[in-house]
């Protein structure tokens, strides 16, 4: 089977991450990580997210880490948006690219932002016109695409018709998420293939956590389908603050561990990299679940 030549890969762990950590982050710890990720060759970091702060308390200082950072030339540094109010935000301080969000399952959506499905779709449509208006690029998020942790197995069908609505608003990249790595080989080709044939007009990027240990065989299972862009949390940090359990995306240096010495380009120094996942362990409470942090490279 021939695999891609090369991958794109999206650094969550600024936000994905850090949102997730019981323990406050610090506004200054969190800029050191972005400026230390901006070293590494990654050209797509999703640096903050502007939400309500008392549903994510890490995420309040947003503004600030946005204006602190050290934005180097060639890297898209995006912003995660509920709504239109955060869209308006993200807006307003010139970020390079937004990302909405809604889920599969009316469960999980529920417990994020308290409305169903169907009914967040008004919400995407307003972040969508913000986005137009502001000439800023937007991509969408559809979570627990492989499984939810309250409603069980979501069918592929599912995922197909939350696509479709998302296509509908001119969104035509969209982020499918293994909320709390419930996804497995079998589940991810299922998915992949339904949206291949259904909504062949929609860029997949593919977001998976390792919680049962199913994460990178997950991401070998869509590159052999011929995805060649995935999300990727330094250290293996986040999870999910709605889900119990929900721990661990792949690690960012796992993947271009994996990635480089199958002689797939990703553009990352992987040495750089073990360097940022150290600054996020300085400030993260617990050891990091990246094997590589761990275990160093194979040919070290």
């Amino acid at each position: 089977m021939a695999l891609p030549t090369s991958v794109r890969i999206r650094e969550v762990g600024p936000r994905d991450g850090i949102q997730s950590e019981k323990a406050e982050v610090s506004t200054a710890d969190k800029v050191k990580l972005i400026d230390a990720l901006s070293d590494t060759g990654l050209r797509l970091i999703e640096a903050v997210s502007f939400v309500s702060p008392k549903a994510i308390p890490n995420m309040a200082d947003s503004r600030q880490v946005w204006e602190a950072i050290t934005k180097r030339e060639g890297i898209v540094y995006s912003a995660l948006v509920p709504n239109r109010k955060g869209a308006e935000i993200a807006a307003e301080v010139g970020v390079d690219s937004m990302q909405v969000f809604i889920a599969a399952s009316d469960g999980y959506n529920l417990r994020n932002v308290k409305k169903t499905v169907e009914e967040s779709i008004a919400d995407v449509a307003e972040v969508a016109e913000v986005a137009r208006s502001s000439a800023i690029p937007l991509e969408g998020t559809i979570s627990t695409a492989f499984g939810c942790p309250y409603d069980g197995d979501i069918a592929p069908e599912r995922v197909v018709e939350v696509t479709r609505w998302m296509s509908e608003l001119g969104i035509r990249t969209i982020s499918y998420g293994d909320t709390t790595g419930m996804g497995t080989p079998r589940r991810v080709r299922e998915v992949i293939e339904a949206l291949r044939s259904d909504t062949p007009e929609v860029e997949l990027n593919m977001h998976f956590h390792d919680t049962r240990g199913t994460g990178l065989a997950n991401v070998l299972t869509a590159l052999e389908l011929g995805v060649d862009y995935f999300d990727a949390s330094i250290g293996g940090m986040g999870g999910s603050p709605y889900a119990d359990g929900a721990t661990g995306n792949i690690a960012t240096e796992d993947l271009v561990h994996m990635l480089e010495d199958m002689g797939i380009s990703t553009g990352v120094d992987l040495g750089a990299l073990l360097e940022a996942a150290r600054v996020a362990q300085s400030f993260i409470r617990g050891p990091l679940p990246s094997k590589v942090l761990k275990a160093g490279p194979r040919n070290h």
